[in-house]
């Protein structure tokens, strides 16, 4: 999504001529479902606490979509408006964190709000910063930001304090906690490549878990604690940013011996699945294909 230091000072607007698909895959095999159908981009299905439909993001601002696909709501964000792709539910169901800029900024900060809709709490002040994931406890977030050309994972409590960096080397972004909250994994292109690592919570003991001949991007979780969900590029295709409408791999990595397989092709990259992706059972996951609209 981003270029460093980018375009990203609002939120990107739909391209003409472009139709998004929300689809949900399950792993152990088979074609993806296609759950909802619309011109123009939506971005980065969340699945709602109760599994029974999901939350995107379409130009600016998020809508609740059933698992019918039948029309779509919208969701009630407290009044920040421009937000950005990158959001997603606490593990306990009762909070939605969503990247928005606050009221006089340009770029985007961490907000919380209720799960049901309602007032704003910022959690972040230093703009351009974009939510990733929540710990399992849920308290604490894990972000993006981009300060001083850097861009780096952070770490913050939700209910108020600094914000700890923990990445210093490289362009740094996807940061998602373990299911069992000992680490946070993220996409890095430290080493050239940008590939998928794994740190302790307190930034230490990094290590590159992939090294392919894939640019990877955005690592995904399983609840259950098994499964990694990567979405793969063309080997220096994505080595600085993730550009849409790309030939992209949604890939599946097994986090006891590192064993991968594709769940399946399509044509994507940002806005594919830019925020938690993976239903509660750990059965399925949900992610927006793109193409262009045939012309009459």
């Amino acid at each position: 999504m981003r270029s460093l230091l980018l375009a990203c000072l609002m939120a990107a607007p739909a391209a003409a001529g472009t139709v998004s698909t929300l689809n949900v895959i399950a792993i152990e095999g088979g074609a993806p479902t296609a759950v909802a159908t619309a011109s123009g981009i939506f971005e980065a299905p969340n699945w709602t606490p109760n599994q029974d439909g999901f939350v995107i993001n379409q130009d600016g601002r998020f809508f609740r979509v059933p698992m019918s696909g039948t029309a779509r709501t919208p969701f009630d964000t407290g009044g920040l408006k421009g937000c950005w792709g990158e959001h997603g539910f606490s593990p306990d169901g009762k909070w939605f964190a969503l990247s928005c800029p606050a009221a006089g900024e340009h770029g985007p900060d961490v907000h919380v709000i209720p799960a049901n809709g309602g007032t704003a709490q910022r959690i972040t002040r230093q703009p351009i910063s974009f939510f990733h994931g929540w710990s399992p406890d849920g308290a604490n977030i894990v972000f993006t930001s981009i300060l001083g050309n850097h861009e780096d994972i952070y770490t913050v409590p939700v209910a108020g304090g600094a914000p700890q960096r923990l990445t210093r080397e490289g362009l740094n972004d996807g940061g998602e906690y373990s299911a069992d909250g000992r680490f946070i994994y993220f996409n890095s292109n430290r080493t050239g490549a940008m590939q998928i690592w794994r740190m302790r919570t307190d930034g230490s003991d990094a290590k590159q878990i992939t090294n392919d001949g894939f640019d990877n991007w955005y690592p995904h979780l399983s609840p259950d604690g098994k499964w990694m969900a990567v979405l793969s590029y063309a080997k220096g295709e994505a080595t600085s940013g993730h550009p849409m409408d790309k030939d992209v791999t949604l890939r599946l990595i097994a986090l006891d011996d590192g064993r991968t397989r594709v769940l399946t092709h399509l044509t994507g990259g940002q806005g594919t699945f830019d925020s938690p992706c993976w239903s509660a059972d750990s059965k399925r996951i949900s992610f927006v294909s793109y193409e262009m609209e045939k012309q009459p």
